[in-house]
């Protein structure tokens, strides 16, 4: 079982970086999907990048088209922490932000779709002052 746990977010001036982790008790890859969401106060959760991985171990991303080119994912050595690091911070990107582990086919992953994702961290919030 995968139990994603996140931190790292805090309070932020715009134009300024963060970077959120997400730890799991389990492999990672155990689930051949992952993502980032997020959920602004009042609107709909929304996806930030998806990841795909495949069988020999390489891997795919998409971003969300308001976060490409400042957001970028990684993911650690032993395969256990997921991160997003997060540069140019706009007053937009306010949000709580969700990692989550599932199992979805390469033809949908970057689709973000939620049912995808059994397994959802509590959330780490994320504000971002002009």
């Amino acid at each position: 079982q995968v139990q994603p746990v996140e931190s790292g977010g805090g309070s932020v001036q715009a134009g300024e970086s963060l970077r959120l982790s997400c730890a799991a008790s389990g492999s990672i890859q155990s689930r051949n999907c992952l993502a980032w969401f997020r959920q602004a106060p009042g609107e709909e959760r929304e996806g930030v990048v998806s990841i795909f991985f495949t069988r020999d171990g390489t891997f795919y991303t998409h971003y969300a088209d308001p976060v490409q080119g400042r957001f970028t994912v990684s993911l650690d050595n032993a395969e256990t922490t997921l991160y997003l690091s997060m540069n140019n911070l706009k007053p937009e990107d306010t949000a709580m932000y969700y990692c989550a582990a599932g199992t979805c086919a390469y033809r949908w992953f970057a689709d973000f779709r939620q049912d995808d994702y059994r397994y959802w961290g509590q959330g780490t919030q994320v504000t971002v002052s002009s």
